[in-house]
């Protein structure tokens, strides 16, 4: 998984609340037996219409999507994270996430920022306004900057850690390796054992 400290990228502002997986790519995209190359699936049926913001030329190449409450509800639809990477986001600003979407993010190095409704509608304005304005995200500060905007946001510090260090929940376990492998070796032996790597 690729690390994270901080993102600097324009905003894709999704003026849209309750979107559901299913929304962020629709099941037919699902066929493939790879984790990437869903990028052409993301938002597919809104995609249709040209003035749908991801087909604007103005917010080409945004890399940090900001939408309304509810955000990646319905099925625990992994491929949604994976069409949201595909497409170059690296982080999803919210009022709220459904649980398994944000954990799924999480678990695939997509950043997922919970913040006030009132800090997304200024996100939103600035984005439509001055769409090439930069904002940045520091996962170190746990704050995201827009011009004269700073913004504290929370983020359990197990999950901060993996994606700072661009460890997976395996890579996490790994560190480990030792200490498991020491408890596993004072075991008594009429328990049952691991298989051997």
């Amino acid at each position: 998984m690729q690390a994270f400290r901080t993102h600097t990228g324009r905003v894709l502002p999704l003026r849209r609340s309750n979107v559901d997986t299913d929304q962020l790519i629709p099941v037919r995209f699902l066929k493939r037996l790879t984790r990437t190359g869903y990028a052409d699936g993301l938002f597919a049926v809104w995609r249709t219409d040209p003035g749908f913001v991801l087909n604007r030329e103005a917010h080409q190449g945004a890399s940090i999507l900001v939408a309304g409450p509810e955000f990646g509800t319905g099925s625990s639809r992994e491929h949604a994270v994976w069409a949201l990477l595909d497409h170059g986001f690296r982080v999803v600003i919210s009022p709220r996430f459904a649980d398994i979407f944000r954990g799924n993010s999480l678990k695939n190095g997509l950043l997922t920022i919970e913040v006030e409704q009132s800090v997304v509608e200024e996100l939103w304005r600035r984005a439509e306004e001055r769409p090439d304005e930069p904002v940045s995200v520091d996962l170190e500060a746990l704050q995201v900057r827009a011009g004269d905007l700073t913004v504290p946001f929370e983020l359990n510090p197990y999950h901060r850690m993996r994606l700072l260090e661009g460890l997976d929940e395996i890579d996490a376990t790994l560190r480990h390796a030792d200490r498991i492998a020491a408890y596993e070796a004072g075991r008594p032996a009429w328990l049952p054992t691991a298989l051997p790597v």
